[in-house]
């Protein structure tokens, strides 16, 4: 059986922190996308999950600067 890398303790402790500290979002992208998405993480010497957040980031601050009347829609 292989040993664990973190005791129970531990494994609580960090699930209650990430309760606390952060939203989960679970997303489905089709077929092939997520090898895409996972390589440019790699390249650019990233997670995933941090690649992925900061192109929302971006796209967030991009409609932040779109005209009002374009959220409208």
């Amino acid at each position: 059986m292989a040993e664990r890398k973190n005791s129970e303790a531990r494994i609580r402790a960090n699930n209650k922190y990430n309760a606390k500290a952060y939203d989960r979002i679970n997303i489905a992208v089709p077929k092939g996308q997520k090898d895409i998405i996972q390589a440019r993480a790699t390249i650019q010497g990233k997670s995933v999950n941090a690649y992925v957040i900061e192109a929302i980031s971006e796209k967030l601050e991009r409609d932040k600067a779109a005209p009002a009347a374009e959220e409208e829609q």
